[in-house]
């Protein structure tokens, strides 16, 4: 199941999407099938709160679209809908550094004994589509391709065993990256956590439809040239290991992002270095999950200005 977050007119949704180009509304579809899935449950308008209550949500779902006739029941084309980032109100965004060796080798650091965790913040999440903003203190602009683990279900101290228990899906996410502040801060959160610097989407797939998490082409494209390319059986510390780490330390909840680390191909490991710039295309897929889409620009300070202006004269 891929599900999606979208807005149409004023109002946000939830969508399940069916081959690549339609969407169904899940709220107003169980409306329509009501009288033939006899339910009391309603799902939710948010991607977290379906999330919280999947155990449910997922079976039920899937009933409905089994019930699903396109002659019954009309998709929405995804042009006619603005798609937004899956979610955007996780409690946690969680990044595993350095977990590629390739990616350890072009930024000259040995590969890691533990995994090496930072963090980014809800304000740096923005969907397909949407802008990538250049700081305006930033000319080391860099990007890097991620798959991203959705947990499902509470877990502390879990072992990587009961690891795959508590994921309810993956998505994409690029780990937009100021490397003038990440190394000039001497730590990450800053480099890491900047206005837009956490694109993701354009869905969460399910994991039952991901199949192994380990066997993923992953790549990205800048402008149309292939800049990362691997696989995610490179992975230096595998996806249970990673919910299992963490889960002994920090409780994980149904809607947590944790990404897992970007392939090498990166804008700072190349000679000469390639930064960001206005107008660039960024494009990330991942095999059984899809392709996320970003454009760049710069931070419009005018409008920034202006808006101070308009509040100072109120």
């Amino acid at each position: 199941m891929r599900l999606v977050s979208y807005s149409s007119g004023s109002d946000i949704h939830l969508g399940a999407l069916i081959g690549e180009k339609q969407i169904l509304n899940l709220s107003s579809l169980q409306d329509f099938y009501k009288d033939r899935i006899q339910h009391t449950f309603r799902l939710p308008n948010d991607m977290k709160q379906f999330i919280e209550q999947n155990e449910r949500a997922l079976p039920y779902v899937e009933a409905l679209l089994n019930c699903y006739d396109e002659k019954d029941f009309p998709a929405s084309n995804i042009s006619d809908v603005e798609v937004l980032a899956p979610i955007i109100n996780p409690e946690k965004i969680i990044c595993v550094g350095l977990n590629y060796l390739d990616h350890c080798k072009e930024t000259n650091m040995e590969p890691p004994a533990t995994p090496v965790i930072f963090s980014k913040y809800a304000n740096a999440i923005i969907g397909d589509q949407s802008a990538i903003e250049l700081p305006v203190n930033s000319s080391q602009v860099d990007f890097e391709a991620e798959l991203a683990i959705v947990i499902g279900k509470e877990a502390k101290c879990v072992t990587a065993a009961e690891a795959e228990d508590c994921i309810f899906g993956y998505t994409i996410m690029n780990d937009v990256s100021a490397r003038d502040h990440q190394f000039t801060d001497g730590q990450w959160t800053r480099g890491k956590s900047a206005d837009t610097f956490a694109p993701i989407g354009p869905s969460i797939v399910t994991k039952n439809e991901v199949g192994d998490p380990h066997e993923l082409d992953i790549s990205l494209r800048l402008n149309g040239e292939i800049m990362q390319q691997s696989n995610t059986e490179n992975l230096i510390f595998k996806i249970p290991y990673i919910v299992s780490f963490l889960s002994q330390t920090m409780t994980l909840k149904p809607g947590d992002l944790i990404a897992t680390g970007t392939p090498p191909g990166v804008g700072m490991g190349r000679n000469p270095q390639v930064w960001l710039k206005e107008g660039d295309h960024l494009s990330i897929t991942i095999e059984n999950i899809g392709t996320l889409s970003n454009v760049v620009k710069k931070y419009n300070t005018n409008a920034n200005s202006k808006n101070n202006s308009l509040q100072t004269s109120s």
